[in-house]
């Protein structure tokens, strides 16, 4: 993967398990809705492995993996309390892997001045159907701000791409993000980059109220 994962010892929850609840739904201006569920490991293994299988994502470090081992890594990641892992769904097909995370239960800790109220996040987008839309990337990035803003606990949002991988940075550098130091962790070169919340964002062209913004909504 493109993290490694150390959560606290008393950090685990139960396992996700059907029925799929939606946590959080977001109309996108120009590509209709974008929604947001808990990644159920037994049932989204195969989806994701087709994904992380694959050269175009080989920052995200599982190249070379089986299904059952896809699923496995994410039954792991589904057991904490610390590390999330959420599957975004356009107009009902899956479409981006996004995994949050409290930075203070991470190796990326050892690396920045962690502040209250961050989090973090690594995401992987779907290959596009067909012919790959315009702005679709950016209206995607959209909506995961929605969705991690929508919890008022979070302050900042913190990224840290592989430092080779350009086409995250701006896709980053286009949502609003600034972009941090280079940082050299167990498994990657990276560099940091942060959102701050809270505030109006503007993201691609479009503006983004955040983090009660009307037309999206949660539970």
């Amino acid at each position: 993967m493109s993290q490694r994962i150390g959560p606290a010892p008393d950090t685990h929850r139960e396992p996700a398990t059907s029925p799929l609840v939606v946590l959080h739904q977001c109309p996108v201006p120009g590509f209709g809705t974008v929604s947001f569920r808990r990644l159920v490991p037994d049932q989204d293994a195969a989806v994701v492995h087709a994904w992380v299988d694959d050269e175009r994502a080989r920052f995200w470090g599982m190249v070379g993996h089986t299904v059952e081992q896809v699923r496995e890594v994410y039954a792991f990641v589904d057991g904490l309390n610390t590390h999330h892992a959420y599957l975004a769904e356009h107009d009902g097909r899956p479409v981006c892997l996004l995994q949050t995370y409290q930075p203070e239960h991470d190796p990326l800790s050892d690396h920045y001045a962690v502040r209250p109220g961050d989090v973090g996040i690594h995401l992987l987008f779907a290959p596009p159907e067909g012919e790959p839309r315009h702005g679709f990337g950016g209206a995607l990035l959209d909506a995961v701000v929605s969705f991690v803003c929508a919890d008022p606990g979070h302050l900042r949002i913190v990224g840290e791409p592989d430092a080779r991988n350009s086409k995250a940075h701006r896709l980053l550098l286009r949502g609003g993000f600034t972009m941090g130091d280079e940082i050299t962790m167990e498994h990657k070169t990276a560099r940091l980059f942060f959102l701050e919340l809270g505030t109006q964002l503007s993201t691609g062209g479009r503006t983004t109220t955040a983090p009660d913004s009307p037309a999206c909504s949660g539970p």
